[in-house]
């Protein structure tokens, strides 16, 4: 066996986060089991496709761009952008349950139906998703891992942004909000070596939300905290 795969031959990946939290509504169990199988955008986890097959999304949205949200966290963002922009698709990952429980009742509650969830590791997404394929991606709020020798756990690094870059489309736009001006720094020096140009050409271009932006739990508690909000934009060359 080969020292980094998996006996199923998955990839050895480390996985830093949490996965579940404290116990879920008897409502948030019922999303779970009634919806989230007909919201899968297909086989992803090396169980069920172990041959990596690319995930057929036309069958999901059609002839629609597809967009990605990577780590909905509660998942208003998300359901937002489904209900503003009805001509595309959606698809979300986030590997905490008791968000994607919250993301499938509002869900319901919204009646959007251009969305598809991942339940896990955006990686093993990255693995099946087809070569420029993603029109429009969100990193909002990420972990910000904040200790220097965690730095290599964030999303802005080449273990991301290198499959990352590869599913996005030429021309396809990359947000990325975030409170900590440290991510802010590596997110500008390793966003752009993967194939991103950095679309600043003012102040007002990173310290201004988007104009269709909802503001996040994420962000409102940073705004309680005195934190200051960030708001970059890339596009694909």
């Amino acid at each position: 066996m080969s020292s980094d795969k998996h006996p199923s031959g998955a990839p050895w990946r480390n996985f830093y986060g949490r996965i579940k939290g404290k116990g879920l509504r008897r409502a948030q169990e019922a999303y779970l089991d009634e919806d989230l199988e007909r919201l899968s955008p297909g086989p992803v986890s090396w169980a069920e496709n172990p041959e990596r097959r690319p995930l057929a999304l036309e069958p999901l949205f059609g002839d629609r761009p597809v967009w990605l949200e990577i780590g909905f966290g509660g998942g208003e963002h998300m359901v937002h952008q489904a209900a503003r922009n009805p001509d595309i698709g959606i698809v979300g990952c986030e590997p905490y349950i008791n968000g994607v429980a919250m993301l499938l009742g509002k869900i319901r509650q919204a009646g959007v139906a251009n969305l598809s969830v991942h339940p896990g590791d955006v990686r093993d997404l990255f693995d099946v998703l087809p070569a420029r394929s993603i029109a429009r991606a969100f990193l909002l709020y990420p972990d910000p891992w904040p200790k220097k020798r965690h730095h290599r756990r964030r999303f802005v690094t080449p273990e991301y942004l290198e499959p990352l870059s590869r599913v996005m489309a030429p021309g396809s736009v990359l947000r990325v909000a975030t409170d900590i001006p440290d991510y802010v720094r590596q997110t500008l020096q390793q966003v752009p070596r993967h194939g991103f140009e950095w679309l600043a050409e003012r102040p007002s271009d990173w310290r201004e939300p988007w104009d269709d932006w909802i503001s996040t739990r994420y962000e409102n508690k940073a705004l309680r905290e005195g934190r200051v909000p960030y708001y970059l934009t890339f596009r694909k060359n």
